[in-house]
């Protein structure tokens, strides 16, 4: 559930930021669209539809842009199928060339369990974006954790805070889990202190890791001590 919440926040940033993409529009459309925003604001989905579907086809990305609205509203009624049918038609009426949309898919069918389906739908939201969409390279860190390649995960969560220009706490906070899983406490302990500080100190789960990683750490250091050895005979050290 919590998964599905940020997935939802990540949506729902994009729906409610892309209104200026589309300022080419008829203002018809584009009110339409204002409309519709509003109406999602206050979590009134159906009516948000309604607006969305007032969009013509011949207002270019505008159009685009309400199919995908659509899908977001369906997404948050539960109506997962219908969402990515609305999905499928944006990136159609944009020519493949919409990110957001096709990151939408992926996690439509991470809902349907349909893995190697959503991996190829985020990569090609990647590869459309060249390669700057961080909510796609978030995604594909997670399915390759659940594929329990840490290393391949590291590499995504990196981009993911590269390309979000550090404003990705849950990236932080799983690239650490990936190198702690690793062996790599140093670096995880230096991770969950970034998820915690980009985070503005509101993020539990980083909060947990940071305590168990110091916790790991000192149990390191006192194996480490225990097994310094003392010289305990009057003879010469030798080299062996």
């Amino acid at each position: 559930m919590r998964q599905r919440r940020l997935l939802l926040a990540i949506l729902l940033m994009t729906l409610l930021g892309s209104v200026s993409l589309a300022q080419t529009g008829r203002d018809d459309a584009q009110n339409a669209i204002r409309r519709g925003n509003e109406k999602y604001a206050k979590a009134k989905y159906q009516l948000a539809i309604e607006e969305y579907r007032r969009v013509p086809p011949g207002a270019g990305e505008t159009y685009a842009q309400s199919l995908y609205n659509i899908g977001v509203c369906y997404y948050e009624l539960w109506r997962t199928d219908e969402a990515m049918i609305y999905y499928r038609r944006a990136v159609e009426a944009r020519k493949g060339r919409y990110p957001m949309a096709l990151y939408a898919i992926g996690v439509a069918l991470t809902d349907f369990k349909r893995l190697s389906e959503a991996k190829e739908a985020f990569r090609q939201a990647v590869a459309r974006s060249d390669e700057k969409y961080a909510p796609s390279h978030y995604m594909l860190g997670l399915l390759a954790m659940r594929e329990g390649d840490n290393e391949a995960a590291a590499a995504y969560f990196k981009e993911a805070i590269a390309r979000s220009k550090d404003r990705f706490p849950a990236s932080h906070n799983n690239l650490g889990v990936a190198l702690a899983r690793m062996g790599r406490l140093p670096q995880a302990h230096r991770e969950f202190e970034a998820a915690l500080r980009t985070a503005d100190g509101e993020f539990n789960e980083a909060r947990h890791n940071l305590k168990l990683c110091r916790s790991l750490l000192a149990l390191s250091a006192k194996a480490q001590l225990a097994s310094l050895k003392t010289f305990e005979t009057t003879d010469s050290p030798t080299g062996n």
